[in-house]
């Protein structure tokens, strides 16, 4: 009797473990890139549909490619009652352009459209004085929140594209948080967040950061372990302009000018434990050079980063801070 119970126990056991080891892996098209979403789950359940569902509820929020979202109806001065995602991403945007002095602003998104790096192509050649007039509209600090409406001035538009995707990780990764999921790695375009470990391989889940490569092709800087923290990263090697001097001005728009940025700096990844709040530091870490974002830095030490630039020489060079991951 004894016999048959304990090798019944071993059998139920046996069938738990593999269970646990079930790596579930989606995927699919969203926000204009990919996601995957890895995890184990002890019940193996696929939650595809509530993903999709979930990017959806984002979408209608607060993307500038959908004319009936949210916030294409405040970018036209529609009076909107905005959902909880969009005032988390709000409040989150208004902490960011404090603390980087406004070099992140959501209102350059005007500009961005304006010089073909965003929702809206346009065929208008600028001109310093079109620049001008358009840098007028931005202004983060002169946007505000109150009983879930916007209030900002006619011609302000916001674009949380430097910040969303992020947020899009954050909200997959509570949701697998509230169904008990305790190892997972969810990857939106790059940006991610992961839980626990790989429990196949017992070690981190493995990410890869890599080359800024502007022939296309894939090669990795580094590869590091990853737990329990959030990373995203910024690049400015496949979208930027050059000038008739050969100069490159990264698609990130210097908030001061209403020019391009003209950087060395080709990559950012920054680890924070939310993504949204990663998201936002890589954007504004490329505007503002290594020297500003070293003495940054060193005022916030809950933030890691890795940079990877071109010297006077034109050869690539690595940096890291705060103790970025080897």
């Amino acid at each position: 009797m004894f016999r048959q119970l304990s090798i019944v126990l071993i059998l139920l056991f046996l069938c738990s473990c593999k269970k646990e080891h079930e790596l579930i892996k989606v995927q699919g098209p969203v926000f204009g890139t990919a996601y995957q979403i890895q995890y184990y789950d002890n019940n193996a359940s696929n939650y595809q549909k509530q993903f999709d569902s979930l990017f959806k509820v984002l979408n209608n929020s607060m993307s500038n490619y959908i004319s009936t979202s949210d916030i294409s109806k405040i970018n036209r001065s529609i009076n909107v009652k905005v959902d909880h995602h969009f005032k988390t991403v709000f409040e989150a945007s208004k902490v960011i352009y404090r603390q980087t002095e406004g070099v992140f602003d959501p209102t350059i998104g005007k500009l961005v459209n304006a010089w073909n790096f965003g929702s809206e192509n346009t065929k208008t050649a600028l001109d310093s004085i079109k620049v001008d007039s358009l840098i007028k509209t931005v202004g983060f600090n002169r946007v505000g929140l109150e009983n879930s409406k916007v209030k900002k001035l006619p011609n302000t538009f916001i674009d949380f594209n430097a910040i969303a995707k992020g947020y899009g990780v954050d909200v997959i990764a509570d949701f697998l948080e509230s169904k008990g999921i305790s190892n997972y790695l969810v990857d939106i375009g790059g940006e991610l967040r992961a839980k626990g470990i790989h429990l196949n391989k017992q070690k981190e889940w493995a990410i890869g950061i890599e080359n800024p490569n502007f022939d296309g092709s894939q090669s990795y800087s580094k590869i590091i372990g990853i737990t329990d923290k959030a990373m995203a990263t910024s690049g400015t090697y496949r979208k930027f302009k050059v000038d008739e001097n050969g100069n490159k001005y990264a698609h990130i728009i210097n908030t001061k000018t209403g020019y391009p940025t003209r950087t060395n700096i080709l990559s950012v990844s920054v680890i924070a434990d939310k993504c949204m709040m990663a998201d936002g530091y890589a954007t504004a870490f490329q505007a503002m050079g290594i020297e500003r974002v070293e003495k940054f830095l060193a005022k916030h030490l809950e933030l890691q980063a890795y940079l990877i630039f071109e010297n006077e020489k034109g050869e690539l060079e690595t940096k890291s801070f705060n103790g970025f991951p080897e």
